[in-house]
């Protein structure tokens, strides 16, 4: 009989293509089908990591860790990504670090990002 413990270690460490590679060969050849096996999976104790890696993040915080040294350049910047006043921006990037935009998506975010970086700030998605 095989060592169920270390089936369930191998469960838990298989990846989001590995499972649904594993349902196929259930369905395919042993009948079962995937909603059952799904389930099966889940519960054999995947835990928090399993979950996890099945929510892919769609929005993100923009967080300016800090200036670097061309500030009045990531001001400038900051000013015309967010549309702020010269006053605003500057504080907002004299408080770095600082979330600069909550809650965009990802190629929103690498945008702001990248046009950051390139004035010289420190730039992270979260």
């Amino acid at each position: 009989m095989a060592d169920v413990k270390a089936i369930a270690d191998q469960l838990v460490e298989l990846t989001i293509k590995d499972v649904t590679e594993l349902l196929q060969i259930l369905k395919d050849e042993h009948g079962i089908e995937p909603a059952a096996a799904a389930v099966a999976v889940a519960g054999g104790g995947g835990g928090e990591a399993g979950g996890e890696a099945a929510a892919e993040q769609t929005e993100f915080d923009v967080i300016l860790e800090s200036a670097g040294g061309s500030k009045l350049k990531v001001v400038k910047e900051v000013k015309t990504l967010l549309g702020l006043g010269l006053k605003d921006a500057k504080e907002m990037v004299d408080g770095a670090p600082a979330t600069l935009k909550s809650g965009v998506d990802k190629a929103e975010g690498e945008s702001i990002k990248a046009a950051l970086e390139e004035a010289g700030a420190t730039v992270v998605l979260k």
